[in-house]
């Protein structure tokens, strides 16, 4: 799963006068607890702006120190690790080290994550630099959408050559007075029904795969390039509205004014110094060699992600990548496995060990309320909506986190995910019902908690099933 996040640091501070202190009070509006994870990856972030301020010849050899989060699931690792790449604008990439397979069997080899990490990082930084170009490419759209309402070629209408230039005036005039109410019509909205002919390129390409030993992702051939003659697209002419014109015009004038060369440069450079890859379920490659079963290969994907972390050079489409710098933040429950169980080689590349605390009933609470994102100001904002005011009483928060931990405890423990499940059954009716609701006003109290959980909570059987 490829997850892409934008930059977001509402301090008034840039990144790099952000403080570990501060990187941890960031983290801290978004996930609950887990401070030593927090303190963790504030000083390996940290250390990349320290390393930057370093000379060129000593700054190559001052390397990342990757980590392990050891914890079971829903306790904040991947949501620690996200919004480190959040607050950074780093390119970020989440993958799971289960969905790998040894080179030789089928299945994704591990050179993919770096060609995820690279189409990431390009579009990052092409939207980065569409948003620059955005008020040209508005200007450029604006007049090629006047020209399809008026166009020029009406504006002379005479042959008379002795008042030509009289004419040539008067009519050129009129012209501009007539572009220019078209104009402020158009930045008004009141032009968006109108229809316009425009010549739009089809997109007809054929669709196939070629499967090799290395996997699909190795194929990097552009048909389009060697045989333009055959996949160079036609183009047709197509009535639209107005609106819908101006969005396709857009993306054209972005296509002419982003230089992709450029692009390319800037997201390769980007990915070798910041570049941030959380690879999550690494207990489950965890392990010696059996010889037999299913897990045959788990060594042998240990062995290929090595001189990944290590420090190689990987070919993308868009040129080489050297993994050097990139920062590596691995995952696990290791329930069954332990960190030891990893090859010696793989173990002594995550130098910094963190394990995460299991929630408590006070964690839940605070998961419920306090963060930015909680889940309580979810749900309250969706059932606004359609005008229903959602009251969350005190003793309610306490109910569900009550009933989260003691559905965890008796049951597997999934973690703050287990409230997500607790709010869907409580707030289910009213969900349903919502539109038809006469009461806008609801009240959700331990009473009401109890009335939607103790049933299931008490059969085991049930909750299983249900929570």
């Amino acid at each position: 799963m490829v997850i892409y996040l934008s930059g977001e640091i509402e301090d008034t501070a840039s990144l790099d006068e952000l403080s570990p202190r501060q990187i941890v009070a960031e983290l801290d509006k978004h996930v609950v607890g887990q401070n030593d994870a927090k303190r963790a990856v504030a000083v390996a972030l940290r250390n990349r702006i320290r390393r930057q301020k370093l000379p060129p010849d000593l700054a190559q050899d001052v390397l990342p120190k990757n980590i392990i989060m050891i914890g079971s699931t829903g306790i904040g690792k991947t949501e620690i690790a996200r919004r480190l790449a959040r607050l950074s604008s780093s390119p970020f990439l989440k993958v799971e080290a289960s969905k790998f397979t040894e080179v030789g069997y089928v299945g994704r080899d591990v050179e993919s994550m770096i060609r995820d990490l690279a189409e990431i990082a390009i579009e990052m930084v092409r939207a980065e630099k569409a948003e620059e170009i955005a008020e040209k490419a508005e200007q450029n759209v604006e007049e090629r959408i006047l020209d399809l309402l008026i166009p020029a070629s009406k504006q002379i209408a005479t042959t008379n050559i002795d008042q030509i230039e009289e004419t040539e005036a008067a009519a050129q005039d009129t012209y501009q007075r007539t572009r220019e109410k078209l104009r402020k019509q158009l930045r008004d909205g009141r032009l968006d029904a109108r229809l316009v002919e425009l010549e739009v390129r089809e997109k007809n390409f054929p669709s196939f795969e070629i499967y090799t030993n290395q996997g699909i992702e190795e194929m990097d051939i552009n048909l389009k390039d060697m045989m333009p003659g055959l996949f160079g697209g036609k183009t047709k002419q197509r009535k639209m509205r107005v609106d819908e014109a101006m969005e396709y015009l857009i993306q054209e004038e972005e296509q002419k004014l982003i230089d992709m060369d450029q692009v390319a440069r800037v997201a390769l450079g980007r990915i070798e110094s910041s570049g941030i890859i959380f690879l999550d379920e690494i207990d489950k490659i965890a392990g010696r060699e059996t010889g037999h079963g299913p897990d045959v290969s788990r060594e042998g994907v240990q062995r290929d992600i090595l001189p990944i972390v290590e420090g190689t050079t990987v070919n993308t489409k868009y040129g080489m990548v050297r993994t050097d710098h990139i920062l590596f933040i691995a995952a696990g429950a290791f329930h069954v496995a332990k960190p030891s169980d990893l090859i010696p080689e793989l173990q002594g590349r995550f130098p910094i060990r963190v394990e995460l605390q299991p929630l408590t009933i006070e964690d839940f609470k605070r998961i419920l309320t306090e963060p930015k994102n909680a889940l309580l100001k979810q749900y309250t904002a969706l059932m606004g909506t359609e005008d229903i005011t959602l009251e969350f009483t005190p003793d309610s928060i306490d109910a569900m986190a009550n009933f989260a931990f003691r559905v965890n405890e008796s049951t597997e423990d999934i973690g703050a995910r287990r409230l997500a499940t607790i709010l869907e059954k409580v707030l289910e009716e009213i969900s349903f019902e919502g539109p038809d609701l006469e009461q806008k006003h609801q009240v959700i109290d331990a009473a009401y908690v109890q009335n939607r959980l103790i049933d299931i909570v008490k059969n085991d059987d049930l909750s299983r099933y249900m929570l």
